[in-house]
């Protein structure tokens, strides 16, 4: 018997990249509430409930509504909004994080997809704090560009109406009160908030996310390639993963470096670039909002719950 997948939500932007990913396997089967009883909430608890695996594409507060509707024991949760990232009972969706993390997801009947901001950071920093490289207690800063997609069915609908008017470079977040930083923090294992200082560009999916390391004040001050060779030995350790580290090199631009490099897949690629004499470094992440930092990662920790990898 085919294992059952109801997507919660499936109408959303995450939801439908979840749909188009899966759309032609014939190893599952898609269940879904008719449109009839799509506002029912006996009909989600029914097809909560019937379902092998269930991925929440909603708010935060609706996620954990579904959650509550779970009466059985067999129905596994993907969670894609931010509720559960940091909970207890939880499995982080980076299967990549760790080499224990994709068997954690696998064995796991709660987890938690990562958001797309925080997941570049962690794949960078988590390595080099995990080296001793550098301290749990480093004033971490990072900012970086997404696609509008990246703020949901609104911000999609306004950008796309505005057209050639949409903001080019738009920050926000400037209260400084991300809802990514608890998630960031916890799995870079770090001690202390970092600073993040997130942009929307004009352009639907893709980001890149960066994290300037001034190193001058550390008591031993490491050289870039010490940092690349921590970060590239954490994920030659990995199996199947989807992440992958550009070789170091000193150079002052790479051409084909470009947040949509990635769009449409799983990928994620990971860059070091330093300055020795200047005590500089820069962490940079490249991967798609909407694929590794959303539906692709989502499908890629569903195959795991179902051990098809």
């Amino acid at each position: 018997m085919k294992p059952k997948i109801f997507i919660d939500g499936e109408h959303g932007t995450t939801g439908l990249q979840i749909r188009t990913r899966l759309a032609g396997r014939d190893d599952i089967e898609i269940i879904s509430v008719p449109v009839e009883r799509r506002r029912e909430t006996a009909a989600r608890a029914e097809f909560l409930n019937k379902a092998d695996i269930a991925i929440l594409c909603l708010p935060d507060d609706a996620a954990k509504e579904s959650v509550a509707l779970i009466e059985n024991e067999t129905t596994r949760v993907i969670d894609a909004s931010t509720a559960h990232r940091v909970a207890d009972g939880w499995a982080y969706g980076f299967a990549e994080m760790d080499k224990a993390q994709a068997a954690a997801i696998a064995a796991s009947k709660r987890v938690a997809n990562p958001g797309c901001w925080p997941q570049g950071p962690i794949a960078t920093l988590r390595p080099l704090v995990a080296a001793g490289l550098l301290p749990a207690g480093f004033p971490v800063t990072m900012n970086g560009i997404s696609g509008y997609s990246g703020g949901g069915k609104a911000m999609v609908e306004e950008y796309e109406a505005k057209g050639e008017d949409a903001p080019e470079y738009l920050p926000y977040g400037l209260g400084f009160k991300h809802k990514h930083v608890p998630e960031l923090r916890k799995y870079a294992t770090l001690s202390r908030d970092p600073l993040m200082t997130p942009v929307v560009g004009n352009f639907a999916q893709g980001m890149i996310t960066c994290v300037p390391l001034q190193l001058g004040d550390l008591d031993r001050v490491p050289t870039g390639k010490e940092l690349h060779a921590a970060i590239a030995d954490h994920y030659a350790g990995i199996r199947n993963g989807f992440v992958s580290v550009a070789p170091y090199a000193e150079v002052e631009r790479v051409p084909d470096l470009q947040p949509e490099m990635h769009n449409d897949t799983n990928q994620m690629t990971l860059y070091v670039f330093a300055n020795d004499t200047r005590a500089q470094a820069l962490l940079m992440a490249v991967y798609d909002n909407l694929g590794k930092g959303a539906s692709g990662a989502a499908v890629q920790n569903m195959d795991l719950m179902l051990g098809r990898t």
